[in-house]
C-alpha cells in the first residue's frame, strides 16, 4: 500500500473492527452509544465523513440494515457503495481474503451482512480498514446498540435493570446475552431446550460477571421485567431447509402476547427488531400496544450505526 494510503487508512495502526460486542470494552461501547445519541440530538458538528466511502455488502436482503446504514452515512457526508453476492465475485467464488484485501485498496470501511460468521471473520483478519457486523448467522450487535440505546432513552441506565426474552435463542438474542455482560443488565431467556443459545456462550457471560438466566418457562423469564424481547421464530434458512412447522410447534407457547406481557413490570417496554410476523411470535395488541418501543428501536438503528461507523473510523 503507498505511503498515501496508508495515511489516509490511518498508517500502520490495525483497523477497529466492529463485529462482536465481547470484543470491546463497556467504557468503548459507552463511547459510541454518547456519540449516537449526539447524532440524533442534531449535535454532531459539520460532515464528519465527508471524503469517506463505505461499502456496503449484502448477502441476505435487508430493509432496516440497509436503509439505516446507507442514510446514516450519506447524513454523515460520507459516499455509499451498496453491493449485493449477484455484484460481486464473491458470489462467484472468490475468497473473503481477497475481497478484503481489493476493497481495502478503495473504500475506508465495510459494512457486511452475512449468514456465514466465518466469512466476516475472514474479511476482518485480511482488511486494513475497519469491518462492520452487520448481522450474521450467530449475532446482530448494531441491533443491540440500538436496543441498548431505546431501553436507555425510555427507562434510564440498563445497568442493574431485568430484560426477558421469550422464543428463539438465536443470533439477536445471543447479542443480547453479550450485551448483558457488557452493559451490566439481568438477562433472563426462555427458550425451549432444542432452541437454547449455545451454553460456551452463556458460560463466557457469566465469567464476565454478568447474570444470565436460562429457563424454558416464558412467565418465569418476563416476570417482573422491565423490557420484554421477541424475534421472529424462522429465518429464511429454516425455511429453505423445510423446518418452519417444527419450529412453530415448539415456540407457540413463547408468543409475547398481553396475556405474557402483564407478568412483566407494570412499565415494562416490548421490542422486536424486526420484520415483524404479526400473530407469531408477537400479538398486534402487543406490537401496537402502548409498552411497544419497537419503532423507536428502528428508528435509533440509524444513530446507533453513526456512533459505530464514526469510532471504527476514528472520529470519536
Amino acid at each position: 500500500m503507498s505511503a498515501m494510503l496508508k495515511s489516509v487508512r490511518g498508517g500502520d495502526a490495525p483497523p477497529r473492527h466492529f463485529l462482536e460486542l465481547m470484543d470491546l470494552e463497556p467504557a468503548v461501547l459507552r463511547r459510541m452509544l454518547d456519540v449516537a445519541g449526539r447524532a440524533k440530538r442534531g449535535e454532531l458538528a459539520g460532515k464528519p465523513l465527508a471524503g469517506k466511502s463505505i461499502a456496503l455488502i449484502f448477502e441476505k436482503p435487508s430493509t432496516r440494515t440497509r436503509v439505516s446504514f446507507e442514510v446514516g452515512i450519506r447524513q454523515l457526508g460520507g459516499d455509499v457503495v451498496v453491493l449485493s453476492t449477484k455484484d460481486m465475485q464473491l458470489g462467484r467464488g472468490e475468497t473473503p481474503a481477497d475481497t478484503a484485501k481489493v476493497l481495502s485498496r478503495y473504500v475506508d470501511a465495510i459494512m457486511l451482512r452475512t449468514d456465514n460468521v466465518q466469512k466476516i471473520r475472514e474479511l476482518a483478519k485480511h482488511a486494513t480498514v475497519p469491518v462492520i457486523n452487520g448481522l450474521t448467522d450467530v449475532s446482530h450487535p448494531c441491533q443491540l446498540m440500538a436496543d441498548v440505546m431505546t431501553f436507555e432513552e425510555h427507562r434510564g441506565p440498563i445497568a442493574g435493570q431485568v430484560v426477558a426474552w421469550t422464543g428463539d435463542g438465536n443470533n439477536v438474542a445471543q447479542s443480547f446475552i453479550q450485551a448483558a455482560a457488557r452493559f451490566g443488565f439481568t438477562l433472563r431467556l426462555a427458550t425451549p431446550p432444542e432452541l437454547a443459545p449455545p451454553a460456551e456462550l452463556i458460560a463466557w457471560a457469566r465469567a464476565q460477571g454478568a447474570k444470565v438466566e436460562l429457563t424454558q418457562d416464558p412467565i418465569a423469564a418476563v416476570r417482573d421485567a422491565r423490557c420484554v424481547v421477541t424475534d421472529s421464530w424462522v429465518s429464511m434458512s429454516d425455511e429453505r431447509e423445510g423446518r418452519a412447522e417444527s419450529r412453530h410447534n415448539l415456540l407457540a407457547p413463547y408468543q409475547l402476547n398481553t396475556s405474557l406481557l402483564k407478568h412483566a413490570a407494570p412499565d415494562a417496554i416490548v421490542m422486536h427488531c424486526l420484520p415483524a410476523h404479526r400473530g407469531e411470535e408477537i400479538t398486534d395488541e402487543v406490537m401496537d400496544g402502548p409498552q411497544s418501543v419497537v419503532f423507536d428501536e428502528a428508528e435509533n438503528r440509524l444513530h446507533a450505526q453513526k456512533g459505530v461507523l464514526l469510532w471504527a473510523l476514528g472520529l470519536a
